[in-house]
């Protein structure tokens, strides 16, 4: 019913092992393997951190930068938000929301308001393309033939 005093203690033992083990050890990447991690150079990294995207890292006895798995998961972030089309400047406020920096966060409704709207306009731009692209698909003739393919004239017609 009662647990021994040595098995308490082999259990908090247990437990700081496991805890140093997963959070110093397998989740702490220095610089080069943060970036290769992340997909990006050195460079990218040290760049993030001079625009404040990533926080200062710790840092090792010897100086060297240490990352964990939750930057990792903010340069991911940081990366998708560049794919969709969101500028530095609009990843590093949206980032405010959860570094809970109140200045960022300032005339959060309008910015937002407004990047709803380019959003919404980019869908409607990509479903006229989408569109487009159908219908040149069926007016498109075999493969053997491809060389006939309206696709181009229709293009330059378009403009």
């Amino acid at each position: 019913m009662f647990k021994s005093y040595d098995s308490y203690i082999l259990d908090r033992v247990l437990w700081y092992t496991v805890y140093y083990l997963f959070e110093v050890i397998n989740l702490s990447y220095r610089i080069s393997e943060f970036a290769d991690k992340c997909g990006v150079n050195k460079e990218t990294i040290r760049y993030y951190e001079r625009k404040k995207l990533l926080q200062v890292p710790s840092r090792t006895d010897a100086g060297y930068r240490i990352y964990s798995e939750d930057e990792v998961k903010r340069v991911g972030f940081i990366k998708r938000m560049q794919e969709l089309g969101f500028s530095l400047n609009e990843i590093y406020k949206l980032l405010g929301v959860v570094d809970k920096d109140e200045v960022r966060c300032e005339d959060m409704f309008a910015f937002v308001s407004k990047k709803e709207e380019e959003v919404r306009k980019q869908i409607n731009d990509l479903m006229r393309i989408e569109n487009m692209l159908k219908d040149l698909k069926q007016r498109c003739p075999d493969e053997k033939s491809l060389h006939a393919c309206p696709i181009i004239e229709t293009l330059i017609e378009e403009e």
